[in-house]
């Protein structure tokens, strides 16, 4: 099939036909965020021309002539042994991937770079996104690719003594994890140098949820990251212009064009980011269910065997947790709300879950850094962190270099804390049970809409968002509820329509007989 024809049935133009494909952009982390600004003014044919015979136009080789069906045996005008940069032309090696031909590495590294320097066109990179989406990648030329686009921009370097690792989630519904993670490995004594992304539609973002403490930035230059990283030993920052920014115009056309969920391009966009930041070790947070992008644990299981693969393709040892998201993470869902949580998993007090996720992740990093012998023994020191107050030392010292006032970040992080300096909502709102029984389902996307609705997220990039409103879940799947007892509690500054309060109640299942327990969140691990 030529791409014209998929881009012209699917689109008529190249836009997207669903709502900009957002989910995959929390799955990526922070490049979609620069790069849904740009993707509305993204074209593909001058005007007046068709975009599905212009893009289609760009793919086959030049020619004077008509084109013409090609025969079954023949080759593209460009194969992939040819090696002399001096002979490839973008339209040819357009050609080979519509064809299903392989690329050798010297041809990716040429095409990142024509992405790079704009000597590709808006037109041909709309192509050449819709043929790797059509024909796919092998692993081979998904590893080439993710190098190319990380050695498209800026490469972090460090003291060759130093441990960096990182971790990467895909997504979910009240993740709060690196807010606890990064400080508790700081505590074991790594570094990390996380690269965050912000919130778009259902899925909260890592930074905006750091920006409801007052006086916390995001943006750090590379010597100012490094000083954090040596006194304290890490710091969660937003992505620069200069880091991976072949990634940013390759999303910003994904954006539109329908190619937003390849995995070969998720994949390099994923991992050409962390490989950027020059970690050794990295762990994935694959999540599946209800409230995730993956929706099966088979489809969640395939991405993260990609996705390893790949990373330790490019020298990071990689491992990948699948892990549940049906039901939210914890307890709270909002901004301020989810920083007190985290703050309280810092203190080991915090939700069950949130800290099995805490310590089975960074349980991973400690095993393949040789920081500790067997799985069991790695979990066993990050609780450890969490109690003996180690990991809120780290998480107290992170918020200063990064902006937060001595007072606030002591009163935050005290033995006795003071969560007056996080923003609080006008109202709470008391959520009652229906009936009594066990609570044994919530649905945990249609509790992030409604946090959406509240406030607490944006549904285009450059939204405001209001930092103190959510949703506080006083009863979670696996506990017990009396009928008329309070179950959640809506934090909002406007007044409540009925019809949200219907849908909080639509979005609990209670059954008057049933087991009270807590499954794990950790379904299966991926090396």
């Amino acid at each position: 099939m030529f791409v014209s024809s998929y881009l012209m049935e699917s689109t008529g133009v190249c836009v997207c036909t669903s709502a900009r494909e957002h989910l995959v952009g929390s799955l990526e982390g922070s490049a979609s965020s620069v790069a849904a600004e740009s993707s509305q003014r993204y074209l593909c044919a001058p005007p007046g021309i068709s975009t599905g015979i212009y893009t289609w136009c760009c793919l086959r080789p030049e020619s004077d002539s008509p084109a013409q069906p090609r025969q079954e045996g023949t080759t593209a005008a460009m194969t992939a042994t040819q090696t002399s940069q001096s002979n490839w032309r973008i339209p040819d090696l357009l050609a080979m991937k519509r064809d299903g031909l392989a690329y050798s590495e010297d041809q990716i590294a040429f095409l990142v770079r024509s992405v790079s320097d704009r000597s590709m066109d808006d037109c041909q990179l709309g192509a050449l996104l819709m043929a790797v989406k059509l024909q796919d990648m092998t692993d081979a030329e998904t590893i080439a690719l993710t190098k190319g686009m990380r050695d498209s921009g800026s490469v972090f370097s460090w003291p060759k003594d130093w441990r960096v690792v990182d971790k990467h989630s895909t997504g979910g519904v009240g993740d709060k994890v690196s807010l606890a993670l990064a400080p508790a490995l700081a505590a074991c004594g790594f570094k990390v140098p996380m690269i965050s992304g912000r919130g778009l539609e259902h899925t909260g973002g890592t930074l905006d949820k750091l920006e409801s403490i007052p006086g916390f930035k995001v943006s750090l230059t590379e010597a100012e990251m490094k000083k954090a990283l040596e006194e304290v030993g890490c710091c969660i920052v937003g992505q620069t212009a200069d880091i991976v920014p072949a990634d940013r115009r390759m999303y910003a056309a994904r954006d539109v064009t329908s190619t937003v969920k390849s995995v070969p391009l998720i994949v390099s966009s994923i991992i050409s980011k962390k490989a950027a930041e020059t970690v050794s070790g990295l762990v994935l947070d694959v999540k599946f269910g209800g409230g995730a992008f993956m929706k099966t644990q088979e489809e969640a299981g395939a991405l993260a065997k990609k996705m390893v693969d790949v990373a330790n393709g490019v020298g990071m040892a990689t491992t990948a947790l699948l892990t549940t998201m049906d039901v939210p993470l914890g307890r709270a869902i909002g901004n301020a709300l989810e920083v007190r949580e985290s703050l309280e998993c810092l203190r080991g007090n915090g939700p069950e879950d949130l800290e099995e996720l805490v310590t089975y992740l960074g349980g991973e990093l400690l095993l393949s850094a040789g920081a500790a012998s067997t799985l069991e023994e790695a979990r066993q020191k990050l609780a450890k962190t969490l109690r003996d107050g180690s990991a809120r030392t780290a998480f107290c010292n992170m918020i200063q270099k990064q902006g937060v006032t001595k007072s606030v970040a002591e009163a935050l992080c005290g033995d006795v804390p003071d969560y007056s300096h996080l923003p609080s909502s006008v109202h709470v709102t008391a959520i009652k049970a229906a009936s009594s029984g066990v609570l044994v389902g919530m649905d945990a996307m249609a509790m992030a809409k409604i946090s959406l609705q509240l406030g607490a997220g944006r549904n285009k990039v450059g939204d405001p968002i209001n930092y103190s409103v959510g949703i506080m879940l006083v009863k979670v799947v696996g506990e017990s509820v009396k009928e008329g007892e309070t179950w959640a509690e809506l934090h909002h500054d406007s007044p409540l329509p009925p019809s949200l309060l219907q849908k909080m109640q639509g979005a609990v299942t209670i059954k008057a007989s049933a087991e009270a327990r807590k499954p794990s969140r950790v379904a299966a691990r991926v090396v």
